[in-house]
């Protein structure tokens, strides 16, 4: 179901454009058997091939032809999508001047915000673990500053991670859906066939390489263990994104501040505080305004900022001493922990603040292309960097104690307070870096099944990347100043930045091995180098933070941690209760055997039932049969599903298919999109534009059959035949008792739903002989599924919930039954976007026992 929301309104125009869409036509094409789908279950098949009737399955021994070419479909309204549109701003190929320079100023201002205000705080941490007791000191920390910043932001994220981008989407969550694309380790079982046929799907070509890599996929596809180990750590990597959305702030808040104790010796620590506290609010309440309108007005500033760096740093190599650039040898490293051993150990905490920002740096990457963020960072975030930390070695080489605020005592005197504001206002735009790629984050995990489903307003319509979600907006903020007020310390606040970095930084390194080994299928060499190289590194760094985290840096691991159960608990429940109604979904059988039982009538209009199975019947459409008196003469199965792609074409969103033979007028429609495709509807035009779109698929359908058949009968003309016992209601309507038939009338211009003055049970209707030429039976499919469109529709909810079973183990009751149902309680329902009156709503509920 629908599970995001516009914060621009809803733009949908009825009609408008639709005439242009049908003129499209595409070429027929054959299809081979092996490409044929399989969309339902063995014994589903079996009972529809006893029926001798169509069906979701497609499946036959002979060629059948399929619709090729760009086809628009009549849905892309429902997604606002314009067939052509540009998705992003790095898809246009031919930029003016102008537009560079202004792609160049938001690049700045969303994704490098968090790694250029690193210097603010890097050296005050180190130092503060390991002070200086020479010049050699100053000289081998900043050699360990430089070559992790060279080696962590530019070599493994700019040079590697950034080209694992699942089709120009960043973070843990896309290198897991790029992952699921070729192997099928989704603990979801609703893969179709037809979803790898999406040509976003992008599979790649066999190479040499690749008896290694169908290994691996078949050991990950055999493996529930494996699979289960993958998603927690992607989980692990995401939770650890969100307390990074924590901390980022109140560091590069709390540091930029911190610089007015060296401008303003009368002021305090608690002022620096309230001042923080003041600055954050205001920073999460600009977030709704969006990622492009913030962008523009912060990437100036954030450019003033990097020269600001680099000119201060080069006063400094002029002004002190420029012997600091021998820290380009990385001698100095290993002289570094000779002399300090311990300290330089816990001086690495610290030192890993330099690269903080890199895996922002790769989630944000949805909003720009991989080539402008790579020539960005190396031809100015990178240079001013490095210029920046060599004039603080440059200062501290001749001011031993000038350590703490090390940033801002190094500026010269008359450019203080410009940098000071400067400073404060980079600060602010780090900190909204980290919170728009916990968004990113976030929103992938929703649509992936593993995060509760939250309002999620789309900030730009031109772009559907900008994001903003209200609730995590708020929650990070009052997690943030709980932080900033309970840990006080930069130093804490340092050490707890570096667990939440080095989370996700590990997290990364062995989901992009898997990537290497899997997708891109390089040299294992390369691989094992990789791997060893950067997840030795990083757990070096990672072991330095732990050795810390008693002393209240804690508070980001537990947060983390909790994070990380809401994920996999929410995962868990949405597994369980999927699974459960795959074993209870509806058999063929029962379907034709039910109404007649029942007593079930067929009332004139279309009811739309939304579930989330891709193939077979419901539970709850048995829950309707048996509650309601009645159901309506055309049924029609919406399933909203997520496929592991970022977008998914136009042409290729929608499926349709019968569920029952063709005069039960049961139809299916799947509705793919990816993640990071937008939904916006508006009921209206959502159900004008799902009949126009039937009716395509009635006429390609009857066409195929049509050539398929090379003159024979149609075999359909045998449900037309089949006769049925009418009801009159006391209103005068006619309805059918049986649930495969509707009333067939003479007169096919009168409405099914007009009353009639008689009062008996009408006899059984005899159809004339032309109705069995396949041109009429197709007219009047078409006809009768207008005249259900004009009797209304009505959109059919059911709400499963899932209770564990009594002989459960406590712990899965706990779980299921509290903290499950806790999250399903105050999640998102997805009936809040279909913007659909009461009237036009019928609920049934429906408990499952798991």
């Amino acid at each position: 179901m629908a599970e995001e929301t516009s914060g621009g309104g809803s733009e949908i125009t009825n009609g408008v454009g639709l005439s242009s869409m049908d003129s499209m036509e595409s070429r027929w094409v054959f299809q081979n058997d092996d490409e044929s789908e399989v969309d339902e279950d063995e014994e589903d098949r079996e009972s529809e091939h006893r029926a001798g009737l169509d069906s979701e399955d497609e499946e036959s021994g002979e060629q059948r032809l399929i619709r090729t070419g760009p086809r628009i479909d009549s849905f892309d309204v429902e997604a606002l999508d314009i067939p052509g549109a540009i998705r992003n701003d790095y898809e246009l190929q031919d930029f003016s001047v102008g537009k560079r320079i202004i792609l160049a100023f938001q690049t700045l201002g969303v994704v490098f915000g968090d790694v250029g205000t690193s210097p603010l705080y890097t050296f005050d941490v180190m130092f503060t673990k390991a002070p200086i007791n020479g010049n050699e000191d100053v000289i081998g920390a900043l050699s360990l500053v430089l070559y992790t910043l060279i080696l962590i932001p530019l070599v493994k994220y700019v040079f590697v991670v950034l080209w694992a981008n699942d089709d120009g989407e960043g973070g843990t969550f896309a290198l897991y859906s790029l992952i699921c694309r070729h192997a099928k380790v989704s603990l979801l079982p609703n893969q179709l066939p037809s979803d790898a046929r999406i040509s976003s799907f992008r599979l790649k070509v066999p190479s040499a390489e690749l008896e290694r890599s169908l290994k691996i996929k078949e050991r990950l596809e055999n493996s529930q263990t494996l699979k289960r180990l993958l998603l927690m750590l992607v989980l692990a990597g995401t939770s650890m994104v969100i307390a990074d959305g924590v901390v980022t702030p109140a560091m590069s808040v709390m540091s930029a501040v911190g610089g007015l104790k060296v401008g303003v010796t009368a002021i305090k620590q608690d002022e620096v505080l309230m001042i923080s506290v003041a600055f954050l609010v205001i920073l999460f309440s600009i977030q709704k305004y969006g990622t492009s309108k913030v962008g523009m007005a912060v990437g100036p500033a954030l450019f003033i900022w990097f020269c600001s760096l680099g000119g201060v740093g080069i006063y400094n190599l002029v002004k002190y001493d420029s012997s600091v650039l021998r820290a380009f040898n990385p001698i100095h490293i290993y002289l570094f922990f000779k002399r300090n051993s311990t300290k330089a150990w816990s001086a690495l905490g610290g030192c890993i603040l330099c690269a903080t920002g890199s895996e922002a740096m790769f989630a944000d990457l949805c909003y720009f292309s991989v080539r402008s963020v790579q020539l960005t960072f190396m031809f100015l975030v990178l240079p001013c960097l490095l210029l920046g930390y060599l004039g603080q070695a440059a200062y501290l080489m001749d001011n031993h104690s000038g350590a703490e605020q090390v940033f801002f005592n190094c500026i010269p005197t008359g450019a203080f307070w410009p940098i000071l504001l400067i400073a404060n206002i980079a600060a602010l735009i780090s900190s909204r870096a980290m919170t728009t790629a916990t968004f990113s984050c976030i929103k992938q995990s929703t649509v992936l099944g593993c995060f509760p489903r939250l309002k999620i307003i789309h900030t730009s319509r031109k772009f559907m990347g900008q994001i903003y979600i209200p609730v995590i907006n708020w929650f990070l903020l009052v997690v943030c100043v709980l932080f900033v007020c309970s840990i006080a310390s930069i130093t804490e606040m340092g050490n707890a930045y570096g667990i939440a970095e080095l989370g996700v930084m590990m997290m990364t390194t062995v989901l992009v091995t898997i990537v290497m080994l899997l997708i891109w299928q390089i040299n294992i060499i390369i691989v094992l180098s990789f791997v060893v190289f950067f997840l030795g590194m990083e757990l070096t760094f990672f072991s330095s933070v732990l050795g810390s985290v008693g002393d209240g840096s804690w508070i980001i691991l537990v947060f983390a941690i909790i994070m990380f159960f809401i994920m996999y608990i929410w995962n868990y429940g949405s597994k369980l209760k999927y699974e459960t109604e795959v074993k209870q979904k509806l058999s063929m059988d029962l379907m034709r055997e039910l109404g007649s039982n029942l007593g079930t009538i067929r009332a004139p209009g279309i009811g739309l039932l939304y579930n989330e199975l891709v193939k077979g019947i419901p539970a709850i459409f048995g829950h309707f049969l048996t509650t309601l008196p009645a159901i309506h003469s055309m049924i029609i199965f919406v399933c909203i599903k997520y496929v592991p792609v970022p977008v998914v074409p136009q042409s290729e969103r929608f499926l349709f298919r019968r569920v029952c033979p063709k005069s039960y007028h049961i139809f299916r429609c799947i509705a793919r999109y990816g993640y990071k495709d937008v939904r916006k509807e508006n009921h209206q035009a959502f159900e004008q534009l799902l009949i126009e779109s039937l009716e395509k698929f009635i006429r390609r359908e009857a066409q195929e059959r049509s050539l398929e058949s090379d003159g024979d009968d149609d075999n359909d003309s045998e449900d037309d035949l089949t006769s049925t016992r009418l009801l009159i209601a006391p209103n005068g309507s006619v309805y059918s008792l049986n649930v495969p038939l509707l009333a067939e009338f003479k007169d096919k211009s009168e409405p099914i739903s007009e009353a009639s003055t008689s009062e008996e049970v009408k006899s059984e209707m005899p159809v004339d002989s032309t109705n069995s030429d396949p041109e009429q039976s197709l007219e009047r499919e078409l006809s009768f599924i207008r005249r259900a469109k004009e009797s209304g529709v009505v959109y059919l909810l059911g709400h499963g919930d899932i209770r564990a079973r009594k002989d459960s183990w406590f712990i899965k009751k706990l779980v299921i039954n509290y903290f499950y149902a806790f999250l399903r309680k105050n999640c998102r329902r997805g009936i809040a976007n279909l913007s659909v009156p009461h009237s036009h709503l019928m609920q049934v509920g429906m408990t499952y026992m798991v």
